[in-house]
């Protein structure tokens, strides 16, 4: 298995990027939706399209209704200048109807991947890719 790895900061830049990440992944894990919304530029570029910030929160509320106990996982994070790439194990106990499927309270694991672009310190592009086709499989 894979253990968390986060280099070391190449630069003071590189350590305040960490930090404001480190900071927006602890909102996530607290599903603190609102408070997620001031890392992002208005609009932001989310897989090439604008969204307003509410939408990409709202995004977030299926997965925590379905998964209460929904979590985000660094496995990797490396920056190089405005870039952040991220490798995520994402976990959590299947205890609300998802997409349709009711609960099963299983325990999921899934992989995440995603490139943040930092733009005065706020996520102005997000590219996302989540392995939720293996999710369903866990649940169905």
């Amino acid at each position: 298995m894979a253990s968390k790895q986060i280099s070391s900061p190449a630069t003071a830049q590189d350590d305040a990027r960490r930090k404001i990440y480190q900071s927006y992944i602890d909102y996530c894990n607290a599903h603190n939706f609102k408070a997620m919304e001031q890392f992002y530029t208005s609009p932001i570029n989310i897989n090439d399209e604008p969204w307003e910030t509410t939408k990409v929160t709202a995004q977030f509320e299926p997965l925590v209704e379905g998964f209460p106990d929904w979590h985000w996982e660094i496995r990797q994070l490396t920056i190089d200048g405005e870039y952040l790439a991220l490798h995520f194990k994402v976990t959590g106990t299947h205890l609300g109807t998802f997409q349709g499927i009711d609960p099963t309270g299983r325990r999921v694991s899934t992989t995440q991947f995603t490139l943040y672009h930092l733009v005065d310190g706020k996520f102005a592009d997000v590219w996302d890719l989540t392995d939720f086709a293996s999710l369903i499989k866990q649940i169905q």
